[in-house]
């Protein structure tokens, strides 16, 4: 069976990955690029007597690349060469799209056009004549709506034809002076490389020449003579009054709105639209900071009270049955003692009460995802534009730290997209600042032991606290170090878009992801290491004689300002160096030590029984959570009259207030191993990467402190 590459391409914010996964369903492959963490999704399907082989590519303007996404689709598209190419094109911003297209059509590959967005160009009463725009560009087009599927099975179709046909898209022309210069250079390049043919030498390697990108080049194998090139190149100049490529991207633009003319109708009263009306809200100058703090209120509200009971089902089910019933099938095989142990103390309840907070992760990723999808985000980005500048960066230093909220570890390689070096150091250093999904389950116990009646509010103020100490470090950082104006900012808005429910699931399942494949892996690893650490001399009387007390205890003093100054807190923190998830399960398997086991009968059906009967009961109370107080979320949520697993025993070793410190400092200090891989990755050097520890535990302390004295002041 003949399999077909597909490259799916085009700009930002045109429906791509929402078609691709229109074309994949529950096929979808998702990895990362070679040597980066920009997400590569795949997906291979049959049809007829194809493999279609689709490969998205990272959107792009232009392939003149100014970030890390269009180095990568730029790299593919002239190193790869797929057989045939898809591109993805917003049909109500035809225009911007065609000036892309016409760089592909430079590659000599068959290609199709899906004009998607069709529904919104016809609300907005445009009219297309394909026909002629296919005739125009020599290219198979087809009108999609990618949200709906419509025109899906359409695209295949016209994927396989252009594939069988070999049908190319027009070489157009780009006027007597540019032409003259190609067929100048293409001898040239014939000459150096006697191994390329006239069909392998195609207009768009030939302009990446004229243009001396020399990356792609390289990576080509292509020689060229710089010397002979810059006399030609000069002609342009001379004779038009401009570089070669300012020339060049005004012949494509000038192509590109001389197709739209012809084809594209507009109505002579243009309509206000439905985006326009939000963002006249939204974006409003007073207005827009205070909405998106509500909004992002609202959200963590929302997901606390919805997730909330299932963290608490989770917890008391991995408690009462899962330990117990593990425990007593390991006896009744006649496993020895350490390995029952290892398993029910070291990996269930270490990694377990872990698992037990993926409730609340995916409900907080899949409402970030929403309004990301929506196109709110974008306007999140604009209106903190000028908050940012105040402390060095531009709005779209927030994307990365937006990002952040995820894993701080993209987020360091998302900083690629800012133009500036002191920007993105700058970024690298606040994104820890931004509460990532690992810090959450550290959260949700504390504010399940101390805060439930205020749940939501004070996850609120733990996100929103992480920004404000980002802006004022970056104030002080930005004065002290990274002096300088901010470059410009300019970012497209999307209109605003409700995402079908396959493209939250799609999206959300690949944010959560991330956080159950580390927790089923290396997390699993550092419990094991810890049950070592607690277990070792061999059941130690107490377990502040083994090796971790003896650590912890050692270390504990440095917390006691901070209202948590014992052994267990300060090993717990230690732990937390290496990933954010493991405070909590050292913590489980710390205090369940010192906890004396209940023992009771155990009852296979019965435990089923309740089981189930805990869901009905948990079921009921979210979705009371979220139509108790206006409809939307519950303002207080009730305290639970029967706490399980670990709760309780935190409400034995912490205050409130030592509660707040402690959930203070784990938001600021130093995020995870990773992070510090990637940081060096991209910075380069370790002196960077030792300030940054510095300056992340040293702003923890403080601020932590601060909290428990001033709250003890004050008399909380």
């Amino acid at each position: 069976m003949k399999e077909i590459r597909i490259a799916v391409c085009g700009n930002p914010n045109t429906g791509k990955s929402t078609l691709i996964n229109s074309l994949a369903g529950a096929k979808l492959q998702v990895g990362n690029w070679p040597g980066v963490t920009v997400e590569k999704k795949e997906v291979t399907f049959k049809t007829g007597d194809y493999l279609l082989h689709f490969i998205d590519l990272p959107g792009a303007y232009s392939l003149t690349p100014f970030s890390l996404e269009e180095k990568i689709t730029r790299d593919f598209l002239f190193t790869q060469r797929p057989d045939v190419i898809l591109c993805v094109v917003d049909s109500t911003n035809l225009e911007r799209n065609l000036f892309f297209v016409i760089q592909l059509m430079e590659l000599g590959i068959p290609m199709v056009v899906a004009l998607n967005m069709y529904d919104e160009a016809q609300k907005l009463g445009y009219k297309i004549d394909i026909a002629l725009l296919e005739e125009l560009l020599g290219v198979k087009i087809v009108p999609t709506v990618a949200t709906r599927g419509e025109g899906i099975e359409k695209l295949k179709e016209k994927v396989v034809e252009v594939y069988e046909k070999s049908i190319l898209p027009k070489d157009l022309s780009y006027g007597e002076d540019i032409e003259e210069l190609i067929r100048k250079t293409k001898s040239h390049l014939l000459t150096l490389n006697p191994q390329l043919s006239e069909e392998e030498l195609t207009k768009g390697i030939i302009l990446k020449v004229l243009e001396g990108d020399e990356e792609v080049l390289q990576k080509l194998g292509i020689k060229y003579d710089k010397t002979l090139l810059k006399s030609y190149l000069e002609h342009i100049e001379k004779v038009h009054g401009m570089d070669f490529e300012d020339f060049l991207t005004d012949t494509r633009y000038g192509l590109s709105a001389g197709a739209v003319k012809k084809v594209l109708s507009r109505p002579e009263i243009r309509k206000i639209t439905f985006t326009e009306k939000i963002d006249n809200i939204l974006l409003n100058r007073y207005l827009g900071i205070p909405l998106f703090l509500l909004i992002m209120w609202l959200l963590f509200k929302l997901a606390f009270d919805i997730a909330n009971p299932y963290v608490d089902f989770l917890d008391e089910t991995i408690s009462e049955f899962v330990i117990i019933w593990a425990g007593a099938g390991l006896e009744a095989v006649g496993a020895p003692d350490w390995i029952i142990s290892l398993i029910t103390d070291g990996i269930i309840g270490g990694v377990g009460i872990v698992f037990t907070f993926i409730p609340v992760i995916g409900m907080i990723m899949l409402l970030i995802t929403l309004l990301e999808s929506s196109g709110y985000m974008a306007r999140a980005a604009f209106l903190m534009d000028r908050v940012m500048r105040a402390f060095g960066v531009q709005g779209k230093s927030f994307i990365p730290m937006l990002m952040g909220f995820g894993c701080n570890v993209p987020s360091v390689y998302a900083t690629r997209v800012l133009e500036q070096e002191k920007e993105r150091k700058l970024t690298m250093f606040l994104v820890p600042f931004m509460s990532c999904g690992a810090r959450l389950p550290v959260y949700v116990v504390f504010i399940s032991a101390f805060f439930a009646s205020s749940s939501g509010t004070v996850l609120f103020f733990l996100y929103t606290f992480g920004i404000a100490i980002a802006m004022a470090v970056g104030i002080v950082m930005h004065k002290l170090f990274y002096k300088g104006e901010s470059s410009p900012f300019i970012m497209e808005l999307p209109p605003y878009r409700f995402p079908t429910f396959r493209d939250l699931r799609i999206h959300t399942w690949m944010k959560l992801r991330h956080f159950v494949i580390k927790a089923g892996t290396w997390i699993l690893l550092i419990n094991i290491i810890v049950w070592g650490l607690l277990n070792l001399p061999w059941k130690p009387e107490k377990p502040e004689d083994s090796l971790l007390g003896k650590i912890g205890s050692t270390v504990a003093p440095i917390f006691k300002p901070l209202g948590y100054g014992d052994w267990a807190s300060a090993s717990s923190l230690l732990s937390g160096i290496l990933a954010k998830e493991v405070v909590v399960s050292t913590m489980a398997q710390i205090y369940g030590m010192e906890e004396e086991k209940e023992i009771k009968e155990v009852n296979l059906l019965e435990d089923l029984k309740s089981i189930g009967q805990k869901f009905i009961e948990k079921t009921k109370e979210a979705i009371s959570n979220v139509f108790s107080t206006f409809g939307i979320a519950t303002l207080s949520a009730e305290e639970p009259e029967e706490a399980g697993g670990l709760i309780p025993i935190l409400q034995k070793h912490f205050t409130p207030l030592s509660a707040l410190s402690f959930m203070v400092f784990v938001l600021l200090y130093w995020p995870c191993f990773v992070y510090g891989i990637a940081l060096k990755a991209e910075l380069g050097t370790f002196k960077l990467y030792g300030q940054a520890i510095l300056l992340h535990t040293l702003v923890a302390w403080v601020c932590a402190f601060l909290v428990y004295q001033i709250g003890n002041f004050l008399g909380f």
